[in-house]
């Protein structure tokens, strides 16, 4: 009887000793199925203009408000509108056009310099405050009747293997010479050092004077060509002195020739006695990295 009671034990033990472990498998099968993949839908829209507000023509910024009619426009435009839609004179800036807000946020774009390398998206909108500083912004040459593009530091080499001149180079740090005609225009100088960077100086001829700018060519990235400089005129037999200069040397992807408003000397058609030439003197040093 005893052999008997323990091996009804036994197997009743087995029983219920299989039970949860049935109920334990049939769970994890049910959880299973109750967990489905989550599937991401994309699409494509065509047309990016459609997230510009229609009254400004800039991109549409959260928050965005309609009109009884469905009209939109963004927070900007209504205040300048005076709330008051231009398409049919509702009033709008009170209700929210939320779905709106939601579909501009499920958006990102590429950088306008995805195609030369850069990988950073964006909400839309917000890729043109970032383009500005990009790193991969092409750069065009300076020389006269070249047409040639490209990432800064690939032109730094073009430009150092096709027009380079032992007269236009330039060392940090140091006073070196830099004449030019007038009628020349521009005076391009490439850095003695790997990486090679490129300034160009440039005159502007007007009634009165010249108009002299020194620039950087290179996109207004941190930490990309970041230089100062000190540009001093002096007359033929250094009578007459005068001097310029900027703690932080203006960036530019691409020089231009309209006579700048800013950010230049100006030397007075009298100071240089009818000379056709600039005697100029000029030195470049290298920011110093910005401690935060």
């Amino acid at each position: 009887m005893v052999r008997g009671t323990n091996s009804e034990q036994v197997l009743a033990g087995e029983r219920f000793s299989s039970q949860p472990e049935t109920q334990r498998l049939s769970s994890l099968v049910e959880d299973d199925e109750a967990e489905p993949v989550e599937e991401v839908r994309s699409g494509t829209l065509l047309e990016l203009d459609l997230l510009d507000c229609p009254v400004c023509c800039h991109a549409l910024t959260s928050p965005i408000f309609q009109c009884d009619n469905g009209h939109i426009a963004c927070s900007s435009c209504c205040t300048n509108l005076r709330n008051k839609c231009p398409s049919c004179t509702l009033p709008i800036g009170v209700y929210r056009n939320r779905m709106m807000e939601r579909v501009l946020e499920a958006i990102t774009v590429p950088c306008p310099n995805s195609n030369h390398g850069c990988t950073d998206k964006f909400s839309y909108g917000k890729e043109l405050a970032h383009e500005k500083e990009c790193s991969f912004a092409l750069c065009y040459c300076p020389a006269p009747e070249c047409n040639y593009s490209g990432l800064y530091k690939d032109l730094y080499r073009h430009y150092n293997a096709y027009h380079r001149g032992s007269w236009d180079r330039f060392t940090c740090g140091h006073n070196g010479d830099a004449w030019m005609h007038i009628s020349d225009k521009i005076l391009v100088l490439q850095e003695y050092r790997d990486g090679r960077p490129l300034v160009a100086v440039q005159c502007f001829e007007e009634e009165n004077g010249v108009y002299v700018t020194v620039n950087c060519i290179a996109p207004c990235a941190p930490g990309v060509s970041e230089f100062s400089f000190e540009l001093s005129y002096s007359t033929y037999f250094g009578e007459k002195t005068m001097s310029f200069g900027l703690r932080e040397m203006n960036r530019i992807q691409k020089v231009s020739f309209e006579t700048p408003d800013k950010d230049y000397m100006f030397v007075p058609r009298y100071f240089m006695a009818g000379r056709t030439d600039l005697k100029l003197k000029i030195c470049i040093r290298k920011q110093e990295k910005k401690t935060r």
